[in-house]
Formats: structure tokens, C-alpha cells, sequence
């Protein structure tokens, strides 16, 4: 345990994820006495950057969330905080496992070039679907930023409230729908870029596959990137992520807040059902009229005594909860693959989210089906408990634009996030099956880089359940309630139990890191206490 634990605090946080110690910084600059616990012996939740690599010791690495994107500007503002980021450019790549000549994309501040690789390797068509994808999703975005730093409405009170009047039924229609239904109204004539977009904005993190209701809600969440500088895209955050959650905690420092970690709590104590304080899993207890769960919401709920909650709450939250389907392989590389589609002198895509498609072989006269039929049927491998032969992978590799991730020797850190496979398999066991998966994976990487797996000095995997088992998430869930999950449908600030709330990735606006939650979880407190 590192810190002291005082007998009594005005608010206990349970958690040091982002959004923990975002209300840890409001709540306590407000003049309250704030106490974060955190079960872990490192604080930052999914939001860590660490030396995972028992081969390569000094390599550094983000082993949970990658990326930050979807952080509002007007949040950083008012907790008066700088995250250092850099920009990826290209931010896409979107490789064909073929030889030089093949199709491929790059997509990054060039928007000529990247036309010219839509027209050449694609279609004009194509161009003009992207050019009304992105001016659609540019006003949505606009529209809607306002919302995520405001108490959830109900999805037509949003619309109403913030969306302009023509676009109000698309917006309705996207949340509640499919990802797919969304795209197929801009008329892609390339299936591969229909399933590049479903896959890392529609899908990503999500137990759903294309069809699915409330997919298209995840899609518009994975487009709300409002970071200056960042022209509407994901950005690395310098020094991996667990930047983001160093410099909240130091401002929550600063404030006043104390942060022990080494420090699980058992359970929330209730008195005449409110709020009385938590019972550390060494019997210690610490008093406080206000408990702020910045955990899961199921973890938060397991905490208090049985029947405290409301049961239409519990009925609701139980009704949406889901495991995680995503693996995370993380890798330590000797040297950079080399993509064989991309020729000679092209811009590196080491930085951008390389998109791995299953169906991508269909466009360099490869057999196997075409790109959204593989979509959907590795979508129906997971739903029947199996292993999908061909995943979506999203690969990271982040040390040539960030390279103080990198150790003396020049290893590059770098991961697979894998969709979809199942928490638990059909037949067998995750331990059982893991290193023949990982081996598969590899073989994919090869497919697009010759050469890979001789390059890997070391390899991680989390699937789900190690996801679960390392950051402390439910269900090895890395948004804690499924983004098909919207607005006032997840789990409220107010729990309905007096002074006990919820300030994590499972409430509204989102799971991912955006910070957010923890902001609306704060204010509602202080409006509850007056101040």
C-alpha cells in the first residue's frame, strides 16, 4: 500500500481510472476533503503506460486504451491541464496482403494524395461517399460536443436539444441502428472501406457485430475527436498513456486530494441507506458521506449491500451487461515490418492505425469471401463460443513518433487489438487455446509484412479474461457498458442510493478515455450538496 489511509474523508473515490481522478480534481478544488482508493498498485486504470515485456525490461508501453481522442477541449480547459499529444499522419493505413501494386490507403493530412489513392485503387465514387461521410459526421460532431459535458437526456431530448433540425432523424437513426444500415447510405463501392470504417469506429470494443442495433451510436462516439490540432483523428498521447492519468493525478495532488493505492475496497457502508463510507480488504474503514464509484458500474454495484440499489436500476444495468470480446497482443519488435503493397518511397505508416481486414485478400484476386461477408461471419464464430480464423485487427506501433517509449537497445513497442473473440470458448479453454491463437495472429501480420515474427523479441496477450484480471474491469468489458448503450440508458451519476455515485466508462457519454464522466459525476455532486 502507498499512501496514508485517513479514518474519515467528505468523498471516497473507488478507482484511479481517468475519470476517477478527473472528479477527484473538480470535487476537491471545490473545497471538499477527496480520498482515492485504487486496488492496483499503479493508479490509471485502462489509461497506463508500462514495461510489460519481461524480454525487453525497459521498453515502455500502453498496455490498456492506446489512443486519445475523444477527450473534450472544454474539459482540459477547465481542469486547466496540458496532455502533451502528437499527431499521426498518415492516422489510417489500410493495407491488401498483395505485393507492390496492390491497393492500398494512407490516409493523413495530404487529402490530395489520399483522393488520388481512393480514385487509383478504388473509385471516384468512393471519394465522393468519404467527402459526405465526413462533412455528415463534422456537423453531428459539432452538434453534439455540448451534450458529453451535460446530464444525459433521453436519445429524442438530445436530438431535440442539440442536434440542428436536418439532421435530427439521421442522428436518432444512427444511434439506435446498425453501423451498417449508417454506411450503406452513402453508396462506398468498395466493400473494404465500408468494413475499414464499421470495424475501427463501428465495432470497436463493442459485443456486437455490423448489424446490430446501437453499433451506430459506437460509430459516432469513435468520431467525436475535438483535440486541437488533431483535424477530427486519434492522436498519441507523449510518453504513452499513462501521461494522461499522471497528469490528472498530480492536479488532483495539487488540490488537495490524497490517492493510496494498494488499496482495494470490499464495500460501500450504508446508515439509514445513505452513504456512510468503504471497508478496505483489511478490515480498515473509512468514513464518508458521499462514495463516488469511479470502477465499473458492476463492480460499484457489487459493493453495496444486497437490495440497496433501486431495482429498476439493477433490473436495467443487469438487462445490458456484456464481456469483453477484444484481445490485446502486445509485442516488443528488433525492427519495423515491411508492408509489401506499399512501393517504394511511400510515407511510413508506422503511427496510424493499420487495419488488418479479414476479406481484404477478395481485392488482389486472393480467394475467400468478400470483405463484409467475412465481417459477419466472424461475428457468428464468436456469438457460437469459437475462435475466429479471420479477426479484425487494429496494429499499433508507436515508438517512431513517440520515441521515448522506446528502450537503449531500439526496440519498438507495438500491439494487436484483435476483434472480435469470444470471454469464453466453446469446447476449450483460453489457456489452452492462447498460444496457438497468438501464432495465428502472427501468420495474419505475415499475410501484409513478410517477415514479421522473426522481428518479435517478446509478445503479451490479454484476451478477455486477462483484460479482466489486469486493469480490474467486469467482464474484461473496456467500456465497461456496451457503447450500443446510450445516453441516459447507462448507468446514472445519481445511483438512487443517497451519496453513493457512479463516475466511470459505463455512464454516459461513453466508454473510452474522455474524462467526461468523471466531470458530470462531480457536478452533480456538488449540486447535491449545494455547492
Amino acid at each position: 500500500m502507498t499512501g496514508e489511509v485517513p479514518s474519515r474523508a467528505d468523498v471516497v473515490i473507488v478507482g484511479s481510472g481517468h475519470n476517477g481522478l478527473v472528479s477527484a480534481i473538480l470535487l476537491s478544488r471545490a473545497g471538499l476533503d477527496v480520498l482515492v482508493l485504487e486496488a492496483a498498485d499503479v493508479i490509471g486504470g485502462a489509461t497506463r503506460t508500462e514495461n510489460p515485456f519481461p524480454k525487453v525490461p525497459e521498453l515502455r508501453h500502453s498496455t490498456g486504451s492506446y489512443l486519445l481522442g475523444l477527450m473534450p477541449p472544454e474539459l482540459l480547459a477547465t481542469l486547466d491541464v496540458r496532455i502533451p499529444v502528437l499527431r499521426r499522419d498518415p492516422h489510417y493505413f489500410l493495407p491488401t496482403p498483395g505485393g507492390a501494386g496492390s491497393p492500398y490507403l494512407l490516409f493523413g493530412t495530404d487529402t490530395a494524395a489520399t483522393r488520388r489513392q481512393l480514385t487509383e485503387f478504388f473509385s471516384a465514387a468512393d471519394v465522393a461517399a468519404d467527402d459526405a461521410l465526413q462533412a455528415e459526421l463534422a456537423a453531428l460532431r459539432e452538434d453534439l460536443a455540448p451534450a458529453w459535458l451535460a446530464e444525459p437526456l433521453t436519445l429524442e431530448e438530445t436530438a431535440e436539444r442539440y442536434v440542428r433540425p436536418e439532421l435530427r432523424t439521421v442522428f436518432v437513426d444512427l444511434v439506435r441502428g446498425s453501423v451498417a444500415d449508417y454506411l450503406a447510405r452513402f453508396d462506398f463501392r468498395s466493400e473494404l472501406l465500408v468494413s475499414m470504417y464499421a470495424v475501427t469506429d463501428g465495432l470497436s470494443g463493442l459485443n456486437a457485430g455490423p448489424d446490430d442495433p446501437g453499433t451506430g451510436h459506437n460509430f459516432l462516439v469513435h468520431n467525436m475527436c475535438r483535440l486541437p490540432g488533431s483535424g477530427g483523428t486519434w492522436m498519441i498521447a507523449e510518453g504513452g498513456m499513462g501521461t494522461v492519468s499522471r497528469t490528472f493525478a498530480d492536479a488532483a495532488r495539487a488540490s488537495g486530494a490524497g490517492i493510496v493505492t494498494g488499496a482495494p475496497v470490499t464495500a460501500i457502508t450504508l446508515d439509514g441507506g445513505a452513504a456512510s463510507g468503504v471497508v478496505l480488504a483489511d478490515g480498515r474503514e473509512v468514513g464518508a458521506s458521499v462514495v463516488l464509484g469511479g470502477c465499473d458500474p458492476y463492480r460499484l454495484m457489487e459493493l453495496l449491500p444486497d437490495g440497496a440499489l433501486p431495482t429498476v436500476l439493477s433490473e436495467r444495468m443487469a438487462a445490458v451487461r456484456r464481456t469483453g470480446t477484444t484481445l490485446k497482443l502486445n509485442l516488443a519488435l528488433r525492427g519495423l515490418p515491411r508492408f509489401s503493397c506499399l512501393p517504394e518511397g511511400a510515407p511510413s505508416p508506422f503511427g496510424s492505425t493499420i487495419h488488418l481486414l479479414p476479406g481484404s485478400a477478395s481485392l488482389t484476386g486472393g480467394a475467400g469471401e468478400s470483405p463484409m461477408a467475412a465481417l459477419r461471419a466472424m461475428w457468428a464464430d464468436v456469438r457460437a463460443g469459437r475462435l475466429p480464423a479471420e479477426p479484425t485487427i487494429e496494429w499499433y506501433l508507436h515508438t517512431t513518433v513517440d520515441p521515448s517509449l522506446a528502450d537503449p537497445a531500439g526496440h519498438h513497442s507495438s500491439a494487436l487489438f484483435v476483434q472480435s473473440v469470444p470471454y469464453e470458448l466453446a469446447g476449450t479453454s483460453w489457456e489452452a487455446a492462447l498460444p496457438g491463437y497468438v501464432e495465428r495472429l502472427v501468420e495474419i501480420c505475415e499475410r501484409y509484412a513478410p517477415g514479421t515474427g522473426d522481428l518479435i523479441a517478446d509478445a503479451v496477450p490479454l484476451p478477455p479474461p486477462g483484460i479482466e484480471a489486469h486493469f480490474g474491469i467486469t467482464g474484461g468489458h473496456i467500456h465497461h457498458v456496451d457503447n450500443t448503450v446510450s445516453f441516459a440508458d447507462r448507468m446514472p451519476y445519481a445511483t438512487g442510493v443517497d451519496g453513493v455515485y457512479a463516475g466511470s466508462a459505463g455512464c454516459h457519454p461513453a466508454g473510452s478515455v474522455i474524462g467526461a464522466a468523471g466531470h458530470n459525476a462531480a457536478q452533480r455532486i456538488l449540486a447535491d450538496l449545494g455547492r
